[in-house]
């Protein structure tokens, strides 16, 4: 799908307007039904198919989970060619993000997917893969992403039913397992791995725990991010092992304001270390003023709400220092906000599964509620204050744990290697 046409121009001054969030935030608008001025803009292109003129139109909008992207439709008048597609216009996200999703039933088909161009769909019931950058970005459901790899399947066959018969009967066979899918008849697996962290599928129970999908964040192999263009290819060796703590890095990276390609300046300095043992905190709401109470979430931090089976998964909303009622707020923004629960996308036992929720966040905010706040830090770096330091605080169980196997590998320490650690620093010294 190329450009041939022109587009008409913005307002006076428009390009050479300065990138500003304001502005960015303007272009990109949260998707509603009910928003009249999110209107696609329409260009003139060239069809790849017949070669005459058709029309792409791209939608500019926001969608929480992975911020901005850019919708596109081609359609051709002439032979009837059609195309759509999502690209990701926000940053590449600080870790990947593989969810994992056990299909049982029909409306488990009917889930919102974005999967972007760089993630991975695996289907380990049929040894089936779909890798990355294969297949354009989609904003589809879990029963679309089934039906477009069947069509992509179905594509070629007539050709390999004139070539290579025996592979065109096997695929015929395997088309026909994915068709059976479809129906649910028994349980499968859906694995959506995505490099980028910019793929989502969409939680129907919102807010509360979703027991058949696991979201699990990782970082990133230095394989993946040569894959994104995050890193440069291995460089030669050196004869000489060089001190990069003397030095001032230099890597490619994109503006988090307007996306633009720009340089990271970056120099090794002493930094906060991963505690020895991971960290839970768990809180009785009881009183108002408990909402002024400072509070430290890390990244690696989640968070728990019992009374309102509310579980917030690490890296959502990342690293805060705020208090317990910007927590709070917080929550209720990422949570009512979302658009798959909203106009065309909501239906009424979601709404009003979200209306009871933000009602009772509101009665712990003012008071009213009490309940516990939990949270859980494997990393043991959050914090939230203390009132009645140096005593005890009745109300606060500060607990220390064990990390799990799991819990050191989501933190990259399970293939650290720590040993000799300050006899080679000494050396260097």
């Amino acid at each position: 799908m190329a450009a041939s046409g022109a587009v008409e121009a913005g307002p006076p001054g428009a390009a050479a307007a300065p990138s500003s969030a304001p502005a960015r935030d303007h272009l990109f608008r949260p998707i509603s039904a009910e928003d009249e001025e999110l209107q696609p803009t329409e260009i003139e292109s060239l069809c790849m198919n017949c070669y005459r003129n058709g029309m792409t139109r791209l939608l500019l909008t926001k969608i929480p989970f992975f911020r901005e992207i850019i919708v596109s439709s081609f359609s051709c008048e002439h032979c009837g060619w059609n195309n759509t597609e999502i690209q990701s216009a926000g940053r590449i996200q600080d870790q990947g993000v593989r969810y994992t999703l056990t299909v049982r039933a029909q409306e488990d088909m009917n889930r919102e997917v974005v999967k972007t161009d760089s993630a991975t769909t695996r289907i380990p019931e049929l040894d089936f893969e779909i890798p990355a950058f294969s297949q354009k970005g989609a904003l589809t459901t879990v029963e679309g992403l089934i039906s477009r790899a069947i069509s992509g399947l179905e594509q070629d066959q007539p050709t390999r039913r004139a070539n290579e018969e025996a592979v065109a009967e096997r695929i015929d066979k395997f088309i026909v397992k994915l068709k059976e899918l479809k129906q649910v008849a028994s349980p499968f697996t859906l694995v959506i791995d995505d490099p980028s962290g910019n793929s989502f599928v969409e939680n129907p129970h919102a807010p509360q725990k979703d027991e058949s999908l696991e979201i699990t964040r990782y970082s990133r192999t230095l394989q993946q991010e040569e894959m994104l263009g995050l890193r440069a290819g291995a460089p030669e060796e050196k004869p000489e092992e060089e001190d990069f703590r003397k030095e001032v890095l230099q890597f490619n990276t994109n503006c988090p304001e307007c996306n633009a390609p720009a340089q990271t300046n970056m120099k090794v300095k002493s930094g906060g270390a991963i505690e020895p043992l991971g960290t839970r905190i768990t809180f009785h709401i009881t009183d108002p003023s408990d909402m002024t109470r400072d509070l430290l979430k890390s990244e690696t931090c989640s968070v728990e709400i019992p009374e309102l089976e509310f579980e917030l998964g690490m890296a959502v909303l990342g690293g805060k220092f705020t208090t317990l009622e910007g927590m709070l707020n917080d929550i209720r923004e990422l949570v009512t906000k979302n658009p798959f629960t909203l106009g065309d996308s909501s239906n009424p036992g979601q709404a009003a599964k979200l209306q009871e929720f933000s009602q009772k966040l509101d009665q712990i905010l003012e008071g009213n509620m009490k309940a516990h706040f939990i949270m859980d830090d494997p990393a043991g770096n959050s914090y939230l204050q203390n009132v009645y330091a140096p005593e005890d605080d009745p109300e606060m169980k500060v607990e220390q744990y064990k990390r799990t196997f799991d819990q050191n590998e989501e933190l990259g320490l399970n293939d650290m290697k720590t040993e000799g650690y300050e006899t080679g620093l000494a050396a260097q010294r």
